[in-house]
């Protein structure tokens, strides 16, 4: 059964996140005027052969972030979906805490730009930038 979480609701702290931020471990800390702020709790489940995290998680767990940034600007009738999502890798991420802050660079009618930043123990790890669409719910 598919199951649809209002993010307003999570950011106002009126609903659970959905399953996406608890299997990667995302918690988000603060969102408000196209910013947002997360701490991720970083699985050693997520471990490539290289043993260190696979960057596929490193790129989605932004994701989720930039998702909360961009929902602080959209009004209830709007939803939004991403477009493109880059993710650069600056360095090696282990199982453990990380930070993740991501802000709306523009945001037009239909199109949001977002980038974040990935840290852990103080350095940065990752940057990510995405284009979303916006769009009237159906």
């Amino acid at each position: 059964m598919k199951s649809t979480v209002n993010l307003h609701d999570v950011i106002a702290g009126q609903s659970a996140p959905p399953p996406c931020d608890t299997t990667l471990g995302v918690r988000l800390t603060e969102a408000q005027n196209g910013y947002a702020k997360g701490g991720w709790k970083v699985s050693e489940s997520l471990l490539n052969g290289n043993g260190v995290i696979m960057g596929g998680f490193v790129g989605a767990a932004a994701d989720i972030v930039m998702a909360y940034a961009v929902t602080t600007l959209l009004h209830d009738d709007q939803m939004h979906a991403s477009i493109n999502l880059q993710t650069t890798f600056h360095r090696p991420m282990e199982a453990g805490e990380a930070e993740i802050e991501a802000q709306v660079e523009k945001f037009g009618r239909t199109i949001a730009y977002v980038t974040a930043i990935v840290r852990q123990n103080g350095k940065e790890v990752a940057s990510a930038t995405s284009s979303v669409l916006i769009m009237e719910k159906r």
